[in-house]
């Protein structure tokens, strides 16, 4: 593994640190991502009124933004969010889900990005959508593999400044110079609703965890991601037993095991 800082550094610091995590996040995701956070021992905040959520962001050691259950007030709430996080120098995370299904959504990711993400994560058709090329995506579901989003990863990566995140069978992440490519995970993780929407919260508490390092933190998040997908679908029977002993395998896993197990290689 090529990464200055291991996985296993980030997950220990983590849980030292126990960072809280701000997450703006949709209604379907909700559960789950809270238990996918307690889980590998941070802590998550779901607040997202238009009214608290610009203050509540400053007191966060990350804020994630998802757009999966949009409203007008949220909206609100978001860009109060993010324009805080980056006065206070907090990363935040954009996931923006099929922002190319309405006009609504296309303007809202529109704006969020202007508003500067230091990490932005999606499925591939999400990614090359984002970036203006052609995509096979349907409503929440992609229909492009993560091959065919590298190139539009790296251009939006250079075009936003960002962290660029792909995840699917075979996950991608750049930041426009450096790229990696982690395997691992589960076929049974996209039968769980929101698990995707979970690792966005998840990319969310590593970052907290050093703010200066958002590339090697999303790689170490998604690789942590994919290991504990690996060892839930050991024992899983299906979908259902996959669920809880995914959250039971992010409580267990400890650093040697995550460096040891991790897929991580150059892309």
């Amino acid at each position: 593994m090529l990464l200055q800082i291991p996985p296993s550094t980030f997950l220990k610091e983590l849980r030292e640190q126990i960072p809280l995590v701000h997450c703006i996040t949709n209604y379907v995701a909700m559960d789950i991502a809270a238990n996918v956070l307690l889980a590998v021992g941070a802590s998550p905040a779901m607040v997202h009124a238009e009214e608290e959520a610009g203050e509540f962001a400053k007191l966060a050691g990350a804020i994630t933004i998802n757009i999966g259950t949009l409203s007008s007030g949220w909206l609100r709430g978001m860009e109060a969010a993010a324009i805080a996080a980056t006065q206070s120098g907090k990363p935040w995370v954009l996931d923006p889900v099929a922002h190319y299904a309405t006009a609504f959504r296309r303007d809202a990711t529109e704006l969020l990005l202007k508003l500067g993400p230091t990490i932005i994560r999606g499925n591939a058709s999400e990614i090359i959508a984002l970036a203006g090329g052609a995509f096979r995506g349907k409503g929440v579901d992609t229909g492009d593999d993560v091959e065919h989003a590298k190139h539009s990863a790296r251009l939006l990566a250079d075009r936003h400044g960002a962290v660029v995140a792909v995840t699917g069978a075979v996950d991608f992440i750049t930041d426009g110079k450096r790229a990696f490519r982690i395997e691992g995970g589960s076929v049974l993780m996209p039968r769980v609703t929101a698990l995707g929407c979970s690792l966005t919260c998840l990319v969310g508490a590593f970052a907290a965890v050093r703010p200066g390092a958002p590339f090697e933190a999303t790689v170490a998040a998604v690789a942590t991601f994919a290991v504990a997908g690996e060892l839930a679908a050991d024992k899983s029977e299906g979908p259902g037993s996959f669920s809880w002993r995914f959250l039971d395998a992010l409580g267990a896993i400890d650093g040697p095991c995550l460096d040891h197990r991790a897929r991580v290689t150059t892309a």
